[in-house]
């Protein structure tokens, strides 16, 4: 039983395979479902600080840069 290689259908597979890994899946962040009440309070006067507390009483853990980088996404806070 003999087979021939055939390289072009075989880099046709790992160009598909390739591309797979690349493919990014989109995950919602964790901040979305408190994205009012973090608006809120940031126009309130709340600092990252703040937030972060207010965050951790509701068991989400997340670093400070992390909650900008979310606010600065949003339209409310786009300074763009």
């Amino acid at each position: 039983m003999s087979t021939e290689f055939n390289p072009i259908a075989e880099l046709a597979s790992l160009t598909e395979q390739q591309v797979k890994r690349r493919r990014k899946t989109y995950r919602p962040s964790k901040l979305t479902r408190f994205r009012a009440e973090l608006v809120a309070l940031r126009q309130a006067g709340a600092s990252l600080t703040h937030l972060t507390l207010w965050l951790a009483k509701r068991r989400i853990r997340v670093a400070r840069s992390t909650i900008l980088r979310y606010l600065h996404s949003l339209p409310a806070f786009c300074h763009g």
